[in-house]
């Protein structure tokens, strides 16, 4: 410490009395591995050292005071023209003041709702992979299906029955993710606010006429009847079956999702022209026009399903874009972020093969190890590859397994530590908290995880910690239950970065500062 204070102080004179004062000033500095850096830091608010990131305490709070929302333009130029290759769309947190929904949705989820909601959407996406891969043996794979209900027959000859069912689809909830984003359904269009989810294939809206129940959303319902090109798909087209789940109502194909928590969506699979931006739409894409729904699905208007799937939108436009699409998260709800089809985005700095022969629909990528504060942890590579690892857009935070998530901890940890930060109480599945009353700024480990082929992702400050309040700022990974569970890069992790999915070439791309 003291050879550290030295090395801050300097060796300038200036008498014995300013010399102890710089000499207790650089130990101080010293303990907080900032030295001359600390100046620059404290100018601008944040800054990045080889090992922390200094981070304004109230720049942790996503929707601060200070800060006026930019919700009018996407974060680069989003024009399309006859060069350019890349249709871009501007996402924004449905909960934030840029959303569409905001006048809509009244008082946001408390943390507790947005964390219980979470691991619900996890356990949901950890079933559905350990009961479709088949490559891999998982022990919580029979506990898993005895919790799920008994599948039920495919959806009902007429979709106002009251026996219409469908088998339930793994999972407790649908949790379908926090960023929204707005497309254009139907002729002449009608613009409806739908989240965009990884996670899904086929993409949804609720429809007229509104058979038995629909949940309340913000928008008016899409009525097939207003669009000069919509038509239904009939139960012999092929289309019919890359659905999951479907069913046969009068010739026409019916298609149904139904989430464990009795959440669900019935309607016929049909096609009609999709408008991505002004310049930009998709003639006869097929979707779930939803005439029976219920359950969690907030007020969005549906969900537009980017999965790898053949019902999912990056697949039925593999003609038109490549398979080619990207995102990047804004750091704060106050932001915007995009949503990018096609090659003509820039090319993503570092990228790492997606494993398409892990299983269905996810993007899985190679975890191979996690760096807390430019170190790399003893992790063994067998602890990720183990369960595997997908990138998914609607989980909020990162899971890891058991062993992994421990050593992160313990990092992370030790680190806050060195530095004197208070711990606090752990808030629902965070359970690594600090207490920053009173304080302005604080200096918090850097985190990366690393990939396959040499991608790294080297988190945001704004991605590392989940703030509930000041009191209570968390580290934002969780483990997961069971070494055999499938690990999750969450959106929060994401956050300011482009995330490139190439279908065709198989490899998933990060790019920091990308929005």
């Amino acid at each position: 410490m003291a050879a550290a204070a030295a090395r801050c102080a300097g060796h300038g004179g200036g008498g014995f009395l300013l010399r102890r004062r710089l000499l207790a000033a650089a130990a101080f500095l010293a303990a907080f591995g900032l030295c001359a850096a600390a100046a620059d830091d404290a100018a601008t608010g944040r800054g990045q050292g080889h090992d922390h990131v200094m981070l304004s305490v109230e720049d942790m709070f996503p929707d601060s005071s200070s800060s006026s929302p930019s919700c009018d333009a996407p974060p680069r130029d989003h024009r399309h023209d006859a060069t350019s290759s890349t249709t871009r769309m501007t996402i924004v947190h449905r909960h934030g003041p840029c959303s569409p929904l905001a006048a809509a949705h009244g008082e946001p989820p408390s943390h507790g709702e947005i964390l219980a909601a979470d691991q619900s959407r996890a356990e949901s996406i950890q079933h559905r992979v350990s009961t479709t891969t088949t490559d891999r043996v998982n022990p919580k794979r029979s506990r898993h299906r005895q919790q799920q209900p008994p599948s039920a027959p495919a959806p009902a000859a007429s979709l106002s029955s009251s026996t219409a069912s469908l088998p339930a689809s793994p999972g407790r909830a649908l949790g379908t993710g926090n960023y929204v984003v707005t497309v254009g359904l139907g002729t002449p269009a009608s613009r409806y606010t739908v989240v965009f989810d990884t996670g899904s294939d086929t993409t949804w809206v609720q429809c007229q006429p509104c058979v038995v129940a629909c949940y309340e959303q913000r928008e008016k319902l899409f009525d097939p009847a207003s669009s000069s090109t919509y038509a239904n798909v009939s139960c012999a087209a092929p289309a019919c079956s890359d659905l999951d789940v479907s069913g046969c109502s009068g010739g026409h194909c019916l298609y149904g999702v139904q989430y464990g928590d009795g959440s669900y969506s019935i309607g016929f699979f049909a096609m009609d022209t999709l408008t991505l931006s002004s310049y930009d739409a998709v003639k006869g894409f097929r979707f779930g026009c939803g005439e029976r729904n219920d359950g969690l699905f907030g007020e969005a208007a549906g969900l537009l399903g980017l999965g790898r799937g053949k019902t999912s939108l990056p697949v039925q436009t593999y003609g038109k874009y490549g398979g080619v699409f990207a995102h990047c998260l804004p750091a704060r709800s106050t932001g915007t972020g995009y949503l990018d089809f096609g090659a003509g985005s820039p090319p993503a700095t570092t990228t790492t093969p997606m494993l398409t022969g892990n299983g269905p629909t996810f993007y899985y990528v190679g975890m191979t190890g996690i760096r807390v504060g430019g170190r790399l942890l003893p992790i063994a590579p067998s602890v990720f590859a183990a369960a595997g690892t997908i990138v998914d857009s609607g989980t909020v935070i990162t899971r890891l397994p058991p062993a992994a998530y421990s050593s992160l901890r313990s990092a992370f940890a030790a680190a806050m530590a060195a530095r004197g930060y208070r711990k606090a109480a752990a808030v629902s599945l965070l359970d690594t908290c600090y207490d920053f009353t009173g304080m302005s700024q604080v200096a918090i480990p850097t985190v990366s995880l690393l990939f396959q082929g040499g991608a790294a992702l080297d988190v945001d400050a704004s991605g590392i910690m989940y703030t509930v309040s000041a009191s209570q700022v968390c580290l934002a990974f969780a483990g997961n239950e069971d070494g055999g569970d499938v690990g999750i890069v969450g959106n929060t992790q994401l956050k300011t970065f482009g995330v490139a999915y190439d279908i065709g070439k198989k490899v998933v791309g990060f790019s920091p500062g990308a929005c």
